[in-house]
């Protein structure tokens, strides 16, 4: 985990700021202005995260970085706007949808290689449940986070997947040697 966990005060704290930047974004409000100086140690120290949207079991959105370079506080801030108005996949949040959506925020760990014989190998290290998995193949990247083993618990579907969210074939992780990199999160949500 990055450092220590969070306290279920900072969590909160979290999550009141993902809330607030997504229905101020999403009403075409000005973002509270966050004063980093009152905000705990660990929100003003560089974080990575991810923060997911749900209706009900639907995903709605999701944005986030893998490499910490800001602080916490902040990421959390700008990727609790972007899932709810920049992810691609979805139409952006409009407000009549704002009391149905749900706020998941991952905080993660530096991500580091996985080193791998074979196709065989790399499904014998990756751990479901527990590791996010970035999957690189030249320029093109994706990443799963750790949470979507619940829904591809097997190891070469998520593969498969993994590889399709990248823009390539299902099988390039069974024909090339991709550079994986996994990751864990400290999951908090509403």
């Amino acid at each position: 985990m990055p450092s220590k966990p969070l306290t279920q005060q900072e969590k909160r704290l979290l999550l009141v700021i993902a809330r607030q930047a997504m229905e101020n974004a999403v009403r075409k409000q000005l973002l509270d202005e966050i004063n980093l100086t009152s905000m705990p140690i660990s929100l003003q120290e560089p974080g990575a995260s991810f923060v997911t949207l749900t209706v009900g079991d639907a995903l709605r959105g999701c944005i986030g970085t893998l490499e910490a370079h800001q602080p916490l506080a902040l990421d959390v801030q700008e990727h609790a706007v972007a899932a709810a108005l920049e992810d691609y996949r979805f139409t952006p949040v409009i407000p009549a949808e704002l009391k149905h959506i749900h706020i998941e925020v991952s905080r993660l760990t530096p991500a580091i290689p996985l080193e791998y014989a074979d196709p065989l190998d790399l499904l014998c290290k990756l751990r479901p449940g527990e590791d996010g998995v970035i999957l690189k193949d030249g320029p093109h990247r994706a990443t799963f986070l750790p949470q979507v083993w619940e829904k591809v618990p097997d190891p070469a579907e998520f593969l498969d997947q993994l590889c399709y969210k990248m823009g390539a074939l299902p099988e390039v992780w069974r024909n090339k040697h991709p550079q994986v990199f996994t990751y864990q999160v400290e999951e908090f949500h509403e």
